[in-house]
């Protein structure tokens, strides 16, 4: 189809390639893609943009950094379009594009399944230490000792944000017969229908034995977890974070964990997290201090960025893309627009 679009979409790899490919297809039809896809493996910055000459739209992720300067370098080269594929845009100077006349479009949900059960898989994890029993079998060492688990059947647990995501979460535990405590400002009737009961955060932080953070970074929100609040909670509570990395205050739950006041750690996301996850750095040394010194405890377990990870979901993720790059070539109202 002459005139047909370049996309330019960095940070790929082949997984990526392949879901993307076999949506822009099907949304195609007899008429060909929506789009000629530019794939880079590069992840984008404003050393990087200048890649995206040319291209009518750009397709980031969320170590992609969307800056002003970037945003600059983008629209200069033609850019009219930033598609997310994913639904967070913290990334993303919001402003900035308004300024230059680019549209923001992501992806706001697309399998919440997919992450809350990666969060009780971390609970699980943690609470019964299949991390350290799975090394140990490895090497012959049959042995149970240090390998005493809690059962979620019956605790407290508390999920912070009770969106899409939270909500998925607080029904699993409901079928764990977990006492579910929420927080939100705004209540959800999916969680109350099924036994949570919303309390204010420091209520939660201070009942609850486990603690699953599902709520989007904010300004109000950005290191919801720090110190004080560290405080507020149980002796030997455990915290995963499958939301944002910097919903926490790492350095501060690394003294947490030293002093024995968190019992455990689950991650699958990390404040730092772009110059390290989606990458092979097994041959070099982790110069971040914060995220190698949490490394070096037994009760922590951390994934890298993995929790969304499953085809369902990059099958949605791929075809809400380029839905959205199709509407924008086509001129209709972009229905997942993100503005200031």
């Amino acid at each position: 189809m002459p005139g047909r679009p370049t996309l330019a979409v960095f940070d790929t790899r082949p997984y990526d390639r392949a879901f993307l490919d076999a949506a822009n297809a099907a949304a195609g039809g007899a008429d060909g893609p929506v789009f000629e896809p530019r794939y880079l493996e590069a992840a984008l910055t404003a050393a990087t943009a200048p890649l995206a000459a040319g291209c009518a739209a750009v397709c980031g992720f969320v170590h992609d950094k969307f800056d002003a300067e970037a945003l600059r370098v983008l629209a200069a080269g033609g850019a009219r379009l930033v598609a997310l594929r994913c639904a967070g845009f913290n990334n993303v100077d919001l402003a900035a594009a308004a300024r230059l006349g680019v549209t923001v479009v992501r992806v706001p949900a697309y399998s919440p399944h997919a992450v809350a059960e990666h969060t009780l898989a971390l609970i699980l994890a943690l609470d019964r230490k299949i991390h350290r029993a799975w090394n140990r079998v490895r090497e012959g060492n049959f042995a149970l000792d240090g390998l005493l688990g809690r059962e979620i059947h019956g605790r407290a647990v508390g999920v912070v944000g009770t969106g899409e995501i939270g909500a998925v979460v607080a029904r699993i535990l409901a079928g764990f017969d977990a006492r579910v405590l929420a927080h939100d400002p705004r209540e959800n009737p999916a969680v109350t229908a099924v036994g949570g009961r919303y309390v204010p955060l420091e209520a939660l932080l201070a009942e609850a034995e486990i603690v699953t953070l599902h709520c989007p970074l904010t300004s109000d929100t950005r290191h919801l977890i720090r110190k004080d609040r560290l405080a507020l909670m149980r002796d030997g509570a455990l915290l995963v974070n499958t939301g944002r990395g910097a919903l926490i205050d790492a350095r501060e739950v690394v003294e947490a964990l030293k002093s024995g006041k968190l019992g455990g750690v689950a991650l699958d996301v990390y404040e730092e997290e772009d110059s390290l996850f989606g990458r092979d750095h097994s041959g070099e040394i982790i110069a971040d201090d914060v995220f190698a010194r949490l490394l070096t405890f037994p009760n922590v377990v951390i994934t890298g960025h993995q929790a969304y990870f499953t085809e369902p979901a990059l099958r949605a993720i791929a075809e809400t893309t380029v839905d959205n790059i199709r509407r924008w070539i086509r001129g209709e109202p972009p229905v997942r627009e993100v503005r200031v």
